[in-house]
């Protein structure tokens, strides 16, 4: 062996070494990583016949038409081993026992790694099985087998159909009339949250808007099934460009809602007033992604943690325990949800199992630790309002959402469990100095 082969040899052992190590021949800290890759897969779900609709606690009312259609949408991440499947669903709740139904007909997913929360539309269907006055509920079994169905079948196609792509991730204020707070007109939070996935050609093919709202224009009173604002959002987004579109809420109680009130004190409870704000919030989120970098191999990290929550509301305790879904108890009067942090390049994600006040919305994304921070409402499960120790039961304006919120301390829980999954978890890429 002369002397400039073994050169050439050991030179080939050590780029084979560093590369099985990830290590520096590229400069400190650069390590070999596989291409990241998403996909995204529509289902509609709309009923036929149609079905009576849910407005929160109580009755579902009778409809005779439908104004757009509902689906379930499911948006698939995958790198370096780690997948992701961020489901939306246009319900005004999906529990836990109902998306651990989905869970099990999905293949390649990680059943922890599935987050499923819904758009909060108040003209879809019960998935809870709200007794009325008689203790008879309104939910449709059969119907909601058929759901669950729909939306693995749509994570499954996401899976299969997982190619190369990239993300842009931006945060802005989204501007002009799209929500206020019913309670206290400006004691919400205005930023709007996006994340763009781009194929390999650099073109948009899912467009993710986190964004607080009620999707309520049109209610449960109106004789229309519909998934109010977030189907015209949803089409304004394909039209303009932004691919398909996938709306995960944010928090949203206590009572953020759309705006659209008219002159005088009345509201428009229109279909063109949903088409209104859905068009102009799918503007904004494009309008505020436009600019922002493209990260080509955004690093992408879940994390999953049980929490447990004393269930004091006797309202929401006997909806658990007449529903006939079949809610389970972890033991005597206490429930238990998972929450869910996720890490996409420079944003993080936490996961929220209800309705969140504004107030501990912003203080959970100022806590966070990514450049861009999520919080996903409604998601893994769907437990009523979540509010502090403070605010529970303290103003007549809050009577409702007291009585609709699992106990003193879940927001206080809350809130301590998912500042403990951040803290526990490696911080989110920086694009930023």
């Amino acid at each position: 062996m002369n002397a400039s082969f073994a050169r050439r040899l050991a030179g080939r052992l050590v780029f084979r070494i560093a590369v099985l190590m990830g290590v520096g021949l590229f400069g400190p800290g650069w390590i070999l990583r596989a291409e990241f890759r998403a996909a995204i897969a529509v289902r509609h779900v709309t009923p036929d016949p149609l079905l009576p609709v849910s407005g929160g606690v109580g009755p579902s009312y009778p409809v005779t038409r439908k104004a757009g259609e509902l689906t379930v949408r499911a948006l698939v991440l995958e790198n370096d081993g780690t997948r992701v499947a961020i489901v939306s669903a246009d319900f005004l709740g999906f529990p836990a026992v109902l998306g651990d139904r989905v869970r099990a007909q999905v293949r390649g997913v990680p059943g922890t790694n599935i987050l499923i929360g819904v758009t909060h539309t108040h003209s879809a269907p019960d998935c809870y099985g709200f007794p009325d006055e008689s203790g008879r509920t309104g939910a449709d079994l059969k119907y909601l087998d058929w759901v669950c169905g729909r939306m693995a079948e749509a994570i499954n196609e996401a899976v299969a159909r997982l190619a190369p792509a990239a993300v842009k991730i931006a945060t802005g204020e989204a501007r002009g009339r799209i929500a206020y707070n019913y309670y206290a007109e400006q004691l919400y939070d205005p930023r709007c949250h996006v994340i763009q996935c781009l194929d390999a050609a650099g073109r948009p093919l899912a467009t993710l808007v986190n964004y607080a709202i009620h999707p309520e224009v049109l209610g449960p009173r109106q004789g229309l099934l519909s998934p109010d604002l977030i189907g015209p959002l949803y089409d304004r987004l394909a039209e303009a460009g932004g691919g398909t579109g996938i709306f995960m809420n944010s928090a949203q109680g206590g009572m953020v809602t759309a705006d659209n009130r008219r002159p005088g004190g009345t509201e428009a409870n229109t279909w063109e007033e949903c088409e209104r704000i859905g068009r102009l919030l799918a503007d904004e989120a494009l309008r505020l992604v436009a600019p922002a970098p493209v990260q080509k191999n955004p690093r992408l990290y879940c994390a999953a943690r049980t929490i447990e929550f004393p269930v004091d509301s006797p309202l929401l305790l006997a909806v658990m325990q007449s529903s006939p879904l079949g809610f389970r108890a972890v033991r005597e009067h206490h429930v238990a949800t998972v929450l869910n942090l996720v890490n996409l390049g420079n944003a993080q994600i936490l996961t929220i199992p209800g309705e969140a006040l504004p107030n501990i919305g912003y203080y959970l994304k100022r806590k966070m630790a990514g450049e861009h921070n999520l919080l996903f409402g409604l998601t893994n499960d769907a437990f009523g309002y979540i509010l502090t120790k403070e605010d529970w039961g303290s103003f007549k304006r809050y009577d409702y959402i007291t009585r609709t919120c699992l106990g003193e301390r879940t927001g206080e829980i809350y809130v301590t469990e998912a500042l403990r999954l951040v803290a526990d978890s490696p911080r989110p890429e920086r694009l930023g100095p």
